[in-house]
């Protein structure tokens, strides 16, 4: 058993998971019984940082992962963003990695600069 706290909705429900029965308590609604689940057998999580700009206002542009990847990647994400560097002008959304580590999931830049 798990305990969770669920992030779906702003109540918080503080649930108990049951992995083997696939079971969850203290949830009270159906995405939070689905978040439960997730959650505990193969999280996930929409990656955030920073990477180098050239010639921009700032020297570094906000990116994130464009859906959610397992959570055991994050750091190998984050270390693969690390070696990325752009040009300005770059608008939003530009992709600057495409595919990160074989996840299907392409890395945007989250702000024109």
């Amino acid at each position: 058993m798990e305990k969770v706290i669920c992030t779906v909705c702003p109540k918080g429900c503080h649930m108990k998971v049951e992995i083997e029965e696939k079971k969850v308590e203290g949830n009270s609604c159906k995405r939070g019984e689905i978040y439960g689940l997730a959650e505990v057998v193969t999280p996930i999580r929409v990656i955030t940082s920073t990477i180098d700009i050239k010639g921009g206002q700032f020297k570094k542009i906000p990116v994130k992962t464009l859906e959610a990847v397992e959570k055991g990647l994050n750091f190998k994400i984050i270390e693969e963003m690390k070696k990325i560097k752009v040009k300005s002008p770059i608008k939003c959304g530009t992709v600057v990695i495409e595919n990160i580590l074989g996840t299907g999931v392409d890395v945007v830049v989250t702000r024109d600069m």
